[in-house]
């Protein structure tokens, strides 16, 4: 993990060299301090050598003036640097979960991936920039202060610096229990993102069913979750500090002590390197209080990279080496013994046969969780079947690349999802590198552009998150038109209209007969009335196919078909 991590710092070479290099003359110019209160102590002051005393102030004076400059160079720049490793691991992270298969988004609630992208790649972003440097200048203060101090006096040098184990001891012992907390932690703020995303997406509903109490007791609890990991990582590192503290405060006593005992018996010569020495050891115990301190940055950034890690590492689709690039397919669809079954579920389908000919319309009919909504995902090989095989043109989808698959394959689903741009931009997804002229031809035979041209700003009318700005029949349409411009040979038509009223639904169901024209279709379908005039339908329970057959033929079998079409026209009387 660690060798992944460093890869991130070899865009940015220049700029880390840089700030290591002002990092350590920073922990240089640290040591001028005591060097110069010892000569002044010991020598200048003494023989009343007033001159030295302001050339050496004024020397001193001009080295923390430079280093006020290399202070702003690591802050600036080492931040900088820190930014632009953020956004490449978030660029990195976002391109992967756009290669991801279905099931991980089956798995993975929107506001948690979200949490990820920002809150931990935040945290890592910090320890890029802090840690190296914290390191480089907290070790290099270290050791030039050993050497500083061992020239005054080695032995009380070693005594001092035979504290070092016992704090370095006290951070492994507390450090994986201040790293697991804080991994809680960050779970915690990743439900509590899941838990407002997935409030705020649906506070319509809350609204109208008046529930606003129940959702606040949910994010309640999502809260105190936070709040019980937070304080246990609290505690972690509360135990932490205070027990370093303590071995960082009993330094001052052995100095105090060691120090005064030292000087009375005459192993320290004067008074000037007594003075000087506990200078310098307030120089060394401040850098290993910056290391101790640094761990709680470290456990963040390591507790967030892990999570970065962890969806980095999540298996990607994959196209076999074999798949080669579909082209312009001409529709014939055969289901062969197809079973299937989602990440982790028990099988959904059974031994599905289905043989839809080229340009003809296919409707599925059944209960609701039958496989009708499961057979239109494997057709653009969105989920991975179990066994059996879907052939396209005789090629089996799996021979396909994936892009050159969907390429393909039009999708009208009963949820339609809108991004918030333009009108226009909406449409274009169907196929982006369209003229504006294709884009309103699109649009003119989903018969919504009357209705865009009603607009203040036309094409150009942002429709809001999720299409807000638009009414259900208005989004459909859209939907339509970005079908229309892809111009796909195959077409999955899954509910697309139950979620209309019956007037708009007419409406619809006009714009989606002329998008039929020339395609194969496959229709997934509640009211059998819709699909009566299919050239084959199919009834799919239990993740079956129990009937198939036309209208006509299904209605003389007396069996489920036609059992579901006498009930529902009995519910329409």
């Amino acid at each position: 993990m660690l060798k992944r991590f460093i890869s991130y710092y070899r865009p940015h070479k220049l700029i880390f060299t840089l700030d290591m290099i002002a990092s350590f003359l920073v922990s240089v110019i640290a040591v001028g301090y005591p060097i110069v209160i010892r000569k002044m102590l010991n020598e200048f002051i003494p023989d009343r050598n007033y001159l030295l005393i302001i050339i050496s102030g004024s020397v001193l004076l001009i080295l923390y003036a430079f280093r006020m400059f290399l202070n702003y160079f690591i802050q600036y720049y080492g931040h900088v640097m820190g930014v632009k490793m953020q956004a490449q691991m978030r660029r990195d992270m976002f391109e992967h979960l756009q290669k991801l298969p279905f099931g991980f988004y089956d798995r993975n609630e929107t506001g948690k991936i979200m949490s990820r992208m920002t809150n931990d790649l935040m945290d890592i972003s910090e320890l890029a920039h802090h840690g190296p440097e914290n390191v480089i200048i907290s070790l290099i203060a270290i050791v030039t202060s050993f050497i500083y101090l061992s020239t005054i006096n080695l032995y009380l040098t070693l005594i001092i610096f035979s504290c070092v184990p016992i704090l370095m001891l006290i951070a492994y012992k507390l450090r994986k229990k201040m790293r697991e907390a804080f991994k809680k932690s960050r779970a915690s703020i990743a439900k509590i993102n899941a838990s407002v995303e997935s409030s705020i997406s649906g506070i319509r509903v809350t609204k109208a069913f008046t529930n606003s109490e129940k959702e606040c007791e949910k994010f309640g609890e999502s809260n105190g979750e936070f709040v019980s990991a937070r304080t246990e990582a609290y505690s972690a590192m509360g135990q932490f500090h205070s027990s370093t503290a303590f071995v960082t405060d009993v330094f001052n006593v052995i100095i105090l002590i060691a120090g005064g005992l030292f000087l009375y018996n005459g192993i320290i010569e004067n008074f000037g390197d007594y003075s000087a020495f506990v200078v310098s050891v307030s120089m060394f115990i401040s850098p290993v209080m910056t290391l101790i301190n640094f761990m709680e940055q470290y456990q963040d950034g390591v507790a967030g990279f892990e999570r970065f890690v962890e969806i980095m590492d999540q298996e990607p689709e994959k196209d076999p080496p074999e798949a080669v690039e579909a082209g312009r397919l001409e529709g014939h669809i055969v289901f062969s013994d197809v079973s299937s079954a989602y990440d982790g579920s028990d099988e959904i389908l059974h031994g599905v046969d289905l043989d839809i000919g080229k340009g003809m319309t296919y409707a599925l009919v059944g209960p609701s969780g039958g496989g009708k909504t499961t057979i239109c995902h494997l057709i653009p090989n969105f989920y991975d079947i179990s066994s059996g095989s879907i052939t396209i043109d005789g090629i089996d989808i799996r021979n396909m690349t994936r892009e050159s698959l969907r390429r393909n394959i039009g999708i009208v689903q009963q949820d339609v999802f809108l991004f918030n741009s333009s009108i226009k931009d909406n449409i274009l997804y169907g196929r982006l590198d369209a003229t504006d002229e294709e884009v309103v031809e699109a649009a003119k035979r989903a018969n919504i552009h009357n209705y865009v041209m009603t607009l203040p700003e036309g094409y150009e009318t942002v429709v809001g998150e999720r299409g807000v700005r638009l009414s259900g029949g208005q989004k459909q349409r859209i939907s339509i038109a970005r079908v229309f411009l892809k111009n796909p040979p195959i077409l999955i038509l899954d509910e697309a209209t139950s979620a209309l009223d019956t007037t708009t639904e007419i409406m619809i169901q006009k714009s989606l007969e002329e998008l039929c024209v020339g395609r194969t279709t496959l229709v997934v379908a509640h009211r059998l009335s819709t699909v009566k005039n299919a050239d084959e339908i199919a009834v799919v329970s239990g993740g079956r196919v129990i009937e198939h057959g036309t209208h006509a033929e299904l209605m003389d079998k007396k069996g489920i078909y036609a059992d579901l079409y006498g009930k529902q026209f009995r519910e329409v009387d």
